[in-house]
């Protein structure tokens, strides 16, 4: 997709880039409502209104290149997110309340997205370890990308001695493979109405508030009991 203000685009590059996210977000229901393997071309194409010709010329890679733009565009967005909530939020404000705010707002997305966010978990593992190296090397740009929107963040906070010296690029894959584990378990468990889930279970996109109190508490202060003074070896935080 061109980032090029709309204005600076003539009316025929405009309408391509409508027709081309109308694709997009065509594929992005037919994705969530199928699942990867059952959707279709041909579905794709009727529910953006175009030709299935026409979604070609867009996407001469078909279905898989239609996927893989669907991956990118959530990755932007989440990319998005961490911007608004961590490099837009006031200087003064402690990385802990920004990170709970972060893990809040993560949380509400995926509830509002929930079939869609199964099926690009799903495909993330087929993609991460596809023997095609175009494919796997395109699932680490993607999680490059969103790290690298947070490392920096971390590494400033490390700086000034707000958080322990840690790799920080270890330390937000662990947050992001928090968040998307916590985030699948709870769908999954309400999917198949587990009779042993327990009514005190944690549901992150019921309660995110609760979630983000959770994760931020292991993240910020570990398993350790209030009391105690946990030493961790410091390691050299370049990634």
């Amino acid at each position: 997709m061109s980032d090029a203000p709309s204005s600076s685009l003539s009316r025929r590059e405009r309408e391509q880039k409508r027709r081309r996210q109308a694709m997009l977000d065509a594929a992005r229901a037919v994705f969530a409502d199928k699942g990867y393997a059952d959707a279709t071309l041909n579905e794709i194409a009727g529910r953006a209104e175009f030709g299935k010709g026409t979604l070609y010329n867009y996407f001469e890679g078909g279905k898989e290149e239609l996927f893989l733009a669907v991956f990118d565009e959530a990755t932007r967005e989440l990319e998005a997110l961490i911007q608004t909530v961590f490099h837009a939020s006031a200087d003064d404000r402690p990385l802990r309340s920004t990170v709970h705010e972060f893990v809040e707002h993560y949380f509400e997305t995926v509830r509002n997205q929930q079939d869609l966010f199964l099926v690009l978990v799903k495909e993330i593992h087929a993609i991460a370890f596809s023997e095609k190296a175009e494919r796997t090397r395109f699932f680490e740009k993607q999680q490059e990308r969103v790290l690298g929107t947070l490392v920096p963040v971390l590494r400033e906070a490390m700086d000034q001695e707000d958080i322990r010296c840690l790799p920080p690029a270890l330390v937000a894959n662990v947050l992001f493979t928090s968040l998307r584990s916590m985030g699948t378990h709870h769908i999954l468990e309400r999917q198949r109405a587990s009779p042993d889930a327990s009514d005190g279970a944690m549901r992150p996109l019921e309660n995110p508030d609760q979630a983000a109190d959770v994760l931020t508490a292991l993240l910020f202060d570990g398993l350790a009991p209030p009391s105690s003074s946990p030493s961790l070896p410091d390691t050299d935080s370049d990634e």
